[in-house]
């Protein structure tokens, strides 16, 4: 039998009055759980070439995707009827827009590889451990390269570059190259060709 260990500092939460009844999913339970399905079974089957079929998809269940959108087949959406994304953007491979709040996505954008895009957290100063959600913005041109984290209510200003495995928990100004945990502005960006 495991022995459970009883450590002398007593938890400053109390998980078992967590509540989450006042959250808003959007949809019945019923059809989050058909979209779940779908996603994970169409989405990692269809070629990557099949990005038509993977748009479609999010359109039906409420998204709202602009026209020359690529969306690779690893890609991730709690709660499709909560993004948007405009012309001609990006998401790679196993990027996850953890939708639990409205994502928004602006045109010519590029989410990279395995960046999660995360609109939920919990209040650290409740007991009870309460729900927080805010949306994410991320305005046209902005480059989030590989394996960042952006946190809930980030907006990112239009041209951005948020560089490789970067941690975004607060706003980022247009038009600069940032980086690191947590992420800050370097330097302006400057387009010469």
């Amino acid at each position: 039998m495991a022995v459970i260990p009883d450590y002398e500092v007593q938890p400053l939460v109390d998980l078992r009055k967590y509540d989450q009844s006042k959250f808003e999913r959007g949809r019945p339970g019923w059809y989050i759980m058909f979209w779940w399905f779908v996603q994970a079974v169409v989405f990692p089957l269809s070629p990557h070439n099949f990005n038509g079929l993977r748009c479609w998809l999010l359109r039906l269940f409420g998204a709202k995707i602009g026209q020359g959108v690529l969306i690779r087949p690893t890609a991730r959406f709690t709660y499709p009827w909560k993004v948007a994304i405009a012309d001609n953007s990006w998401i790679g491979d196993d990027v996850v827009f953890y939708s639990i709040d409205q994502i928004q996505i602006g045109s010519h954008c590029v989410i990279s590889q395995k960046s999660y895009l995360c609109t939920g957290s919990h209040n650290i100063q409740d007991r009870a451990f309460g729900l927080i959600t805010a949306p994410i913005i991320i305005e046209n041109g902005v480059w989030i390269a590989t394996d960042c984290f952006v946190g809930c209510g980030v907006t990112i200003g239009a041209n951005t570059v948020v560089g490789a495995r970067s941690s975004v928990f607060r706003d980022l100004p247009a038009q600069q190259v940032a980086w690191g945990s947590p992420c800050r502005p370097h330097y302006q960006r400057e387009i010469t060709k």
